[in-house]
């Protein structure tokens, strides 16, 4: 699939070929004061994220293929539901087979094993509007069916006879036999079982490359290359090991509590496919609908209300979405048009949505997929990680938030008058959406497990979708419809549901082959002990720069986060997660980091790559929607979320970091927030270049050490770093009437009309 918009660029004109462009239709609406979007727009927004998500790229299927999918995704949500409060008796490892049995086969039916080339029909091709010609490309530019070959449906079935071998009870050659036979031969698996395991282990990495791309396969063959080969290197070196048989890395993986059936994927099958579901549900009641309106009429009298509403929107919609480039894109539909009202460039609207988007991942109290494995490494309670991530989450829309007033006074931004309801009518009509939300929360603070909580919550969302029904006799998504009779309105709303579960359980498709992958890495790690020679080798280079243990705690520190927003550049951040905790997580724990401090570092580096170029997902999309500039949207998108990012080096370089996790008395946790706050404010500064006024040269460079100081969160440091910020602020104030302001502009922005 090819970009859906494509911009051509002669001085200060653009040109524009490709789909009708989304932005007009969603101006249109907006000046109509309602938020849905057209066929068309959903359709390019449903392209846009299946191009640059980095676990969407999915087929369409017919009609037909499409619903029998739809079913059996809807028979394993069912499924997964009901072993929540019915576990199996034979055990977690045995439910995770059937898990894996279930999901594996259907990425070969959903995910094509080669990107297709989008290409542009036309009537002149004497084909109808909507039907696919020989490639699969309708007259209206979209892509027809892509159902599966006859090697996908190959691949469905010998994946799902490999993934149910260790559990079917017959005997073949010198395997099968059942589960427990199975586990018996722990350490010394048969031929067939061998044969098994190899298939599997290539499917889990065609998987990976069908639903991520090639970067993570190429990783899990270089562990897998040094598993077997590790025994060759001179003994010399460190990373050196006994050495690993090819039968012994099979049953590391296939039957080893470290393998595909470890922590990763044990995460996904109990609680990332069950969060999905839950959001889909959300989806199906209206939910996203309602966090748009709500953030719209909440800001609706200010310049910087357009920008103050896409972080508020994206802050709630990542409780339905949890990918930040989904939100990026689905945020983007509605709000860059209002951005473009308000004279924002389409760069700095990018970056914006962009940023917005990745609040999806770190934001309570969903979170992403890594914040549930990071409850499961450290043993702890899942609201216990809600609670580290809540000052972080303040940091992160403090830094948005001040970015966005920066850039609202650079560019002139206008005030869009938008008739909607006021956030206190909406919020009286629709607040029930929160409902759930508040379910999450107050069942975790009794104790139940996240997993139920979860469970508990869609239930909650989907009773008063069904009151809405009931009440309204119409769509949410949709209140311009006609109210329908009873029956037809809950009969569309069980439609919905089933759909909503089953898309849960589609959307966690990519998870849980990025999740098998991760095992393999694992799983070579724990048997060759590479981790903890890397890791070694990390803290050696620190050490080699300065013998100070506080600068190699800094330099160390310094060397992981660069280390891990870069591996984060090629794999997902869940991936990201995994491979830097086993292998950077041990080195800065070495140093005296403890784990829940290493674990939050890790975890915010791994998502600042989803912004960071030259890849930046996120932004990349957020671009092709505003028809941007992809590098420069790139650097917007870091202006935006560099300051809160650079906050978690205080987790680890400084014993103070901890109380950043609502770790320690409360005076410490507020004092360390207060002065944290104003280090993002000063690093604002510098990526904004706004103070009173354009900020000058040397009032930025004022703000850099007052920013670092002060992330070091001790009395002395904290003392200097306020007298560089407030040499800093005096200077701006004094230099702020030297000139006029004039604001920035976008040559491309063409200016509207203010009445709307």
């Amino acid at each position: 699939m090819g970009r859906p918009t494509e911009v051509t660029r002669s001085g200060d004109d653009v040109e524009r070929t490709g789909p009708p462009d989304p932005v007009d239709h969603t101006l249109e609406r907006t000046q109509d004061h309602k938020h849905e979007r057209t066929p068309e727009q959903t359709a390019s927004v449903e392209e846009l994220i299946g191009e640059y998500d980095e676990e969407r790229p999915g087929r369409r299927l017919s009609p037909g293929l499409d619903r029998v999918l739809t079913a059996v995704c809807f028979a394993v949500s069912v499924f997964v539901l009901y072993q929540v409060f019915s576990p199996l008796q034979q055990g977690g490892q045995y439910y995770l087979i059937l898990f894996l049995a279930a999901v594996l086969p259907l990425v070969f039916v959903c995910y094509r094993a080669t990107r297709r080339r989008r290409a542009r029909a036309t009537q002149r091709d004497g084909i109808p509007d909507g039907e696919p010609n020989a490639e699969g490309i309708a007259a209206d530019g979209s892509q027809g069916d892509d159902n599966p070959g006859v090697l996908d449906w190959v691949l469905t079935a010998v994946a799902f006879v490999v993934c149910i071998y260790p559990v079917q009870p017959l005997t073949i050659g010198d395997g099968g036999g059942g589960f427990n036979a199975f586990l018996d031969r722990q350490g010394s698996l048969g031929t067939v079982d061998v044969l098994m395991g190899t298939l599997l282990l290539l499917l889990v990495i065609e998987a990976t490359r069908r639903t991520t791309g090639l970067v993570l396969p190429i990783v899990c063959a270089v562990f897998l290359a040094f598993a077997y080969y590790g025994g060759f290197l001179p003994v010399s070196w460190s990373i050196s090991h006994a050495g690993m048989n090819f039968g012994d890395i099979i049953n590391g993986l296939y039957n080893d509590a470290s393998g595909f059936f470890g922590i990763p994927l044990d995460v996904a099958a109990t609680y990332i496919v069950l969060f999905t579901i839950y959001g889909a549900v959300l989806e199906a009641t209206g939910a996203s609908r309602f966090f748009i309106d709500v953030s719209f009429a909440a800001f609706r009298k200010s310049s910087s209300a357009p920008g103050r509403t896409v972080a508020l929107s994206g802050f709630l919609l990542g409780t339905v979405s949890g990918s930040g480039t989904a939100t990026a894109v689905s945020l983007g539909s509605v709000s860059w048009p209002i951005l473009k009202k308000a004279g924002y460039p389409r760069e700095a609207a990018g970056g914006m949505l962009a940023a917005a988007g990745i609040g999806a991942i770190l934001s309570p109290p969903t979170l992403g997929a890594a914040a549930f494995i990071i409850a499961e490494y450290i043993g702890v309670n899942y609201l216990q990680v809600l609670l580290w991530a809540t000052i972080p989450t303040v940091l992160y829309y403090l830094g948005i938030i001040l970015a966005v007033e920066m850039d609202a006074r650079k560019f002139g931004a206008r005030e869009v008058h938008l008739a909607t309801r006021s956030a206190r009518q909406l919020l009286l009509r629709f607040g029930y959406h929160f409902l759930s939300l508040f379910v999450i929360v107050g069942f975790l603070a009794l104790g139940i497990p996240p997993f139920k909580a979860v469970v508990y919550a869609t239930g909650v969302a989907a009773l008063f979708g069904l009151v809405e029904r009931v009440v309204s006799g119409r769509d949410p998504l949709d209140p311009d419809a006609e109210r329908r009779p009873l029956p037809e309105a809950l009969r569309r709303y069980a439609v919905e549901l089933y759909r909503g579960l089953a898309m849960g359980v589609r959307s966690v498709l990519p998870v849980a082959s990025v999740c098998a992958a991760a095992g393999i890495i694992t799983s070579v790690i724990v048997k060759t002990g590479i981790g903890q020679s890397l890791a070694s080798m990390l803290v050696s280079a620190a050490q080699a720069v300065t013998s100070n243990p506080t600068g190699v705690l800094v330099l160390t520190a310094v060397f992981a986060a660069v280390s891990i927003a870069i591996l984060g550049l090629a794999v997902p951040v869940t991936a990201s997660f995994i491979i830097a905790w086993v292998v950077i997580g041990p080195a800065l724990q070495t140093l005296g980091v403890s784990a829940p401090e290493t674990a939050m570092f890790i975890f915010y580096y791994a998502v600042l790559s989803e912004v960071s170029p030259p890849t930046a997902l996120a932004a990349v999309a957020a671009s092709a929607l505003t028809g941007g500039d992809a590098i420069k949207t790139m650097w917007n998108a870091w202006k935006y979320t560099l300051p809160a990012f650079l906050a978690p080096l205080a987790f680890v370089i400084t014993d103070n970091g901890s109380h950043l996790l609502m770790q320690g008395d409360a005076l410490s946790i507020v004092w360390t927030t207060v002065v944290s706050m104003l280090a993002v404010a000063a690093l604002a500064v510098v990526t904004g270049g706004w103070l009173f006024g354009p900020a000058k040269p040397v009032v930025r460079a004022l703000c850099v050490p007052a920013a670092g100081l002060l992330l070091y969160l001790q009395p002395f440091s904290i003392g200097a770093g306020l007298v560089f910020l407030a040499a800093a602020v005096a200077l701006a104030w004094l230099t702020k009437a030297g000139g006029r302001h004039t604001p920035t502009t976008d040559a491309r922005t063409t200016p509207l009309e203010e009445n709307a």
